[in-house]
């Protein structure tokens, strides 16, 4: 009985120490995300109200992007609706075409609506080959509409890349 006793008490500590370790990496996430939304406020302060007065948005604080010829994006997000955060999300991309080099950026997609939301939510939503994202600068939001229900913007954090595209970009949503 005290065999048994140690055998679930280990299992159940190796199950929550696994835990931890993914617990402690959605933390880091989502601290990357409000720090990369402080970032994207800073760099254009007439953000704030799309991040107040949007549905809901996904922030992908650090997204790796590289190619020669053809090129691949991949990153991981945090999804907030109505400000409260409800999941996160995983971005990749494939892209053929004119690409030398790579990067690091970030990435905020606004969702207009709780349609728009919904069709992210259940993995139906990737960009059209022709998609592009306004770069975040200082007023760089005030004329932009959303197209489709959704609005994008990126920020470059480092690196050099001859290619602005997010076209072909998928998404894989998990709640939390």
């Amino acid at each position: 009985n005290g065999l048994k006793i140690a055998l679930f008490l280990a299992v159940i500590m190796a199950g929550s120490s696994s835990m931890a370790q993914t617990s402690g990496k959605e933390k880091k996430l989502i601290r990357d995300s409000k720090n990369a939304k402080a970032d994207f406020i800073s760099t254009d302060g007439l953000m704030s109200s799309l991040f107040a007065n949007s549905y809901a948005y996904v922030i992908f604080p650090n997204v790796g992007k590289g190619g020669i010829g053809i090129g691949g994006a991949a990153g991981n997000g945090i999804v907030f609706e109505q400000g409260i955060i409800i999941g996160k999300a995983r971005m990749t991309q494939l892209s053929i075409g004119f690409q030398f080099g790579g990067q690091a950026y970030r990435e905020v997609i606004f969702f207009e609506t709780k349609a728009d939301l919904d069709r992210f939510k259940e993995d139906k939503f990737e960009f059209s080959a022709q998609a592009s994202a306004v770069a975040a600068t200082a007023g760089a939001s005030a004329n932009v509409k959303y197209h489709e229900g959704v609005m994008i913007f990126t920020q470059q954090k480092g690196g050099l890349m001859y290619e602005a595209s997010v076209g072909g970009q998928k998404f894989d949503f998990t709640a939390f």
